[in-house]
C-alpha cells in the first residue's frame, strides 16, 4: 500500500493548507472544493479493474488542501495481471506500480482510505464534483468499484481534457504552449499535473478576474441566446 500521510507538504499557494480548513480565508473556499481523482487500471474495458487511486481536493482557487492520498490496490484476481496488454504492461512496469500491486489492499480499503481524506475537506456529500483528465472513464471504474466515493461526489464532472480540446480548436498557441507532462502513470503526480493545467489554461485563456461587468455579460447572453 501506498498512501501520502508521509509525502512532502504542498508548496506555494497550498502551503499550510493541511493545518487551515479555509486557507485563502475567502468563504467561498469551504463550499467551492473540487475533488480531484486519477486511477491506474489494468485496462480500459469492462472487465477492467482498478490498480491504483489517488485523490486530492483543491479549493475553487486551485489550492491544494491537505497531502492526498495514493493507494496501491490488489485486485481479488492476480491473475487478471497476466493479461495486460503489452502497452499496460510496459506502463505499468516502466511506473514502479506492477512490482506494487501484489502488497496493495483491497479496493474497499482504498475507498476508505479515500473516503477519510476527502470527508476531511469536504464533510457534505453531493457538494463537490470530480475533477481530472478524461474524469468519466475514472468515474466508471469508481462507480463500479467504489460506490461510497460516487455516491458522495455530485454528479457533474470538471474535464480538463475538454478544455485542452477547445483550446486546441479556438487557442491553438496556448494550446501548443502548454505545460509538459511527466507524470509518468502513477495516480498522485499525474493528478497534480491535471490541476496545474488547468491552472495554465485558466490564466492562457480564460477571460480575467473580475470577468464581464453584469451588463457585459448580459449583452453577450443576448447575442447566443436561441431564438432572439
Amino acid at each position: 500500500m501506498t498512501t501520502d500521510a508521509t509525502s512532502p507538504a504542498p508548496t506555494g499557494p497550498a502551503a499550510g493548507a493541511a493545518e487551515r480548513p479555509n486557507p485563502s480565508g475567502n468563504p467561498r473556499s469551504l463550499t467551492d472544493r473540487i475533488v480531484w481523482v486519477d486511477c491506474e487500471m489494468t485496462g480500459l474495458e469492462r472487465h477492467d479493474v482498478l490498480v491504483e487511486i489517488a485523490a486530492l481536493v483543491t479549493d475553487f482557487e486551485l489550492n491544494v488542501l491537505g497531502e492526498g492520498v495514493q493507494v496501491v490496490i490488489r485486485p481479488e484476481d492476480l491473475g487478471v495481471l497476466e493479461e495486460l496488454n503489452p502497452v499496460v504492461r510496459r506502463m505499468h512496469t516502466d511506473s514502479g506500480l506492477l512490482e506494487e500491486i501484489e502488497h496493495g489492499v483491497s479496493a474497499a480499503e482504498a475507498e476508505r482510505l479515500v473516503m477519510e481524506y476527502v470527508r476531511t475537506w469536504v464533510p457534505e456529500a453531493g457538494k463537490a464534483p470530480l475533477a481530472g483528465n478524461s474524469i468519466a472513464t475514472d468515474r466508471r471504474f469508481i462507480a463500479a468499484e467504489m460506490p461510497e466515493l460516487d455516491a458522495f461526489l455530485h454528479y457533474r464532472l470538471i474535464d480538463v481534457s475538454s478544455i485542452k480540446e477547445l483550446s486546441r480548436r479556438w487557442y491553438p498557441r496556448a494550446w501548443f504552449n502548454a505545460p509538459e507532462k511527466a507524470g509518468g502513470h502513477r495516480a498522485l503526480a499525474d493528478i497534480r499535473e491535471s490541476i496545474a493545467e488547468l491552472a495554465y489554461y485558466r490564466e492562457a485563456v480564460f477571460v480575467a478576474a473580475p470577468g464581464p461587468s453584469t451588463d457585459e455579460a448580459r449583452e453577450v447572453a443576448a447575442r447566443h441566446a436561441l431564438g432572439s
